[in-house]
């Protein structure tokens, strides 16, 4: 199963809370699309999940049965771009049809420089996916499964409307005032089971949302804070560093994410999101809610607990008052505080309920990839010297560049956590002469990014920063990581 780090313009219009408001239920045709075409192209990824919607076999029985004479180069066009994993795999067809106008003629909404980056491979793929939709017929095809969106949004409406309801009005937010940006929320089903993608284009922010047992309101509640918090902590990002001495605390937590360790805007936005979300749950949860965000590493989520009553007490919006809530936060107190935390060894996973059955297990790695794989899971738990002997060890057994590079990626990460800069600065460098895999180079770049910033050498900073970015095969979350950090490492440089 896989969660992931997402206008309806035919003739059915289903608004989320109000029409015309900044917030969006809806079913898209460009994705529909492009997800019809890739069924029909190849994309098997959990066809036989009992949580896959009707709508998906029906409609590779429907695409089949018209056989559209672009089929086999479509086909061809799929298998040259296959991914690994296969969440990366349907979130690159996602970006595409997000960056599209609509259908027919699909041509990009904007301009070639702006393309996010998994877009700018696919080149090509809206030209074969104009005559897919023309030789298919799939406008007719889409008309004709209204009753099927209706019901697949009817799932969504209530639940979502009630905890958008809940956020903005705890944040005190009436008139759903988002300066111009929207957050929609697409429901697509014909994506393999258990999905969820978050996309940020300019002032639009999506979540699609693939078929699973049980709405995923919980998921769609981290994106719509994060929506609604980002603006917030970006705003008052200089405020908020003042706090920054607290991210030590953070880095020993083996279940944070890499990148909250590396960005305290990003760690305190996250950790209020936490901690409204514990004054939203039953006062018997809150205490307990708090204590598990602050073991996860969300270290600053005790801290807005703590304050965010007296913000409750008064009548500004959340907009408005959080410089006090920043203000609020006492760093010899919460130093105290962190002091003695026992951070979880694992990050909490949910999940997903399936309507019967079990999906099949991947096969298990072998040979190196199980070696550098088990040294990646090493290294998350902080179990530093055993997993640099299973790297030293991989690059003694092979000569492949492949292999190399994701060791010496490895390697270099280890000397990062081991407070050893310049060990790590040169390994990064080693990794890259690898010519490794496209995440890998990114990564390596973002690093190389962060530890220039670190000596003092912004420039140098921007450059790997500007690298990272023009990588196709970077990750849409990565690639927000790494414009957040170009943009700090330029207002530096200034």
């Amino acid at each position: 199963m896989y969660f992931r780090p997402a206008i309806f313009c035919l003739c059915l219009a289903h608004a989320l809370i109000r029409p015309g408001q900044a917030q969006q239920l809806d079913v898209d045709p460009r994705l529909f699309t492009v997800i019809a075409a890739i069924n029909a192209a190849g994309y098997d990824t959990e066809l036989d999940s009992p949580n896959n919607h009707p709508l998906r076999q029906l409609t590779r029985d429907y695409v089949a049965k018209k056989n559209p004479a672009v089929l086999p180069e479509l086909r061809r066009f799929f298998a040259d771009h296959r991914q690994k994993n296969p969440a990366q795999e349907l979130s690159q067809y996602i970006s595409f049809a997000l960056s599209t106008r609509q259908a027919p003629e699909f041509e990009y909404r904007f301009n070639e420089n702006e393309l996010p980056p998994d877009v700018v491979q696919l080149a090509g793929f809206e030209r074969l996916l104009t005559r897919f939709h023309r030789e298919a017929d799939m406008e007719t095809f889409y008309k004709q499964q209204e009753a099927v969106f209706e019901a697949a949004l009817q799932r969504y409406q209530e639940p979502a409307s009630r905890m958008m309801n809940d956020v903005n009005g705890y944040m005190r937010n009436p008139g759903i005032s988002t300066l111009g940006r929207t957050f929609r929320v697409y429901v697509d089903l014909l994506g393999s089971p258990n999905q969820i993608h978050y996309r940020n284009y300019q002032d639009d922010f999506y979540v699609v949302l693939t078929p699973s047992a049980d709405p995923q309101v919980d998921y769609l509640r981290n994106a719509y804070f994060k929506f609604m918090i980002d603006p917030l902590t970006l705003k008052y990002a200089e405020d908020l560093n003042q706090k920054r001495g607290l991210i030590d605390y953070a880095q020993a937590s083996p279940a944070l994410d890499d990148h909250y360790k590396n960005d305290f805007i990003l760690l305190a936005g996250a950790s209020l999101s936490k901690a409204i979300e514990a004054r939203l749950a039953r006062a018997s949860e809150r205490a307990g809610l708090v204590e598990a965000a602050l073991k996860e590493g969300y270290i600053l989520t005790p801290a807005f607990a703590d304050l965010l009553p007296e913000y409750e007490k008064q009548e500004q919006s959340l907009r408005l008052y959080f410089p006090e809530l920043i203000q609020g936060i006492n760093l010899r107190k919460e130093a105290k505080r962190l002091e003695s935390v026992d951070f979880v060894k694992t990050k909490p996973v949910r999940k997903a309920r399936v309507v019967e059955g079990a999906a099949s297990a991947p096969p298990p790695l072998t040979g190196l990839a199980k070696t550098i794989d088990d040294a990646d899971v090493l290294i998350e738990k902080r179990e530093l010297a055993p997993a640099r002997e299973l790297l030293l060890g991989a690059l003694k057994q092979t000569d492949e560049k492949k292999w190399h590079g994701r060791a010496y990626f490895g390697l270099a990460r280890i000397a990062t956590l081991q407070k050893d800069p310049e060990t790590g600065f040169k390994l990064f460098e080693t990794t890259l002469e690898t010519s490794p895999e496209g995440s890998i180079q990114a990564w390596a770049h973002y690093y190389l990014g962060r530890l220039s910033e670190l000596s003092n050498s912004p420039d140098e900073a921007v450059r790997h920063f500007d690298s990272a970015l023009a990588i196709p095969a970077i990750s849409p979350k990565t690639r927000s990581l790494v414009e957040q950090a170009l943009a700090s490492a330029k207002k530096k440089r200034q």
